[in-house]
């Protein structure tokens, strides 16, 4: 079986404690996971071992429902949940990490990686599916980011009102 890790990495125009206050809450993925059309079943703030399920798009006009289980929580640095219904992705875990950075104008930010890992079988075929599939779950990570960043920014502005 062949294991894959895609990872991308952004920075995010808010600061740490304010990103990980919406990355925590597993209700609010759907607001800024690309692939995430809604979070079906949920427990709000990531706790380790509680599941959450979501409805997503896959390739294409492909959807699936998936499990995730939240692994592991290191606060304000590093969450790491378990997701099934990924067929043909197995194992597949997703890891956040963050560090807070200075924007260039000098405000707080956090730098934050999106890691993927998972295994394919299926032997070549496998390793075709994953060159059509990758480039698609990179820019759904790269489109993540950009939208928490978007959401952050359009939370902070309400609140200064």
């Amino acid at each position: 079986m062949n294991r894959f890790v895609v990872a991308e990495t952004a920075v995010i125009d808010a600061p740490l404690g304010r990103v990980w206050d919406v990355i925590s809450r597993t209700d609010r993925y759907a607001e800024w996971v690309a692939g995430a059309i809604e979070v079906t079943d949920h427990h709000g703030v990531a706790t380790v071992g509680k599941t959450y399920s979501e409805r997503n798009r896959t390739l294409g006009p492909l959807k699936t429902d998936s499990v995730w289980t939240v692994k592991e929580i290191e606060p304000f640095k590093r969450r790491v949940d378990t997701g099934t219904g990924f067929a043909p992705l197995q194992d597949v875990t997703n890891i956040f990490e963050f560090r807070p950075v200075q924007s260039a104008d000098g405000r707080e930010a956090t730098e934050m990686l999106y890691q993927v890992e998972y295994t394919i079988g299926l032997g070549p075929l496998g390793l075709l599916l994953d060159s059509i599939q990758q480039p698609a779950m990179r820019a759904g990570m790269r489109t993540s980011m950009a939208n928490l960043s978007t959401l952050l920014r359009s939370e902070a502005s309400r609140t200064a009102l």
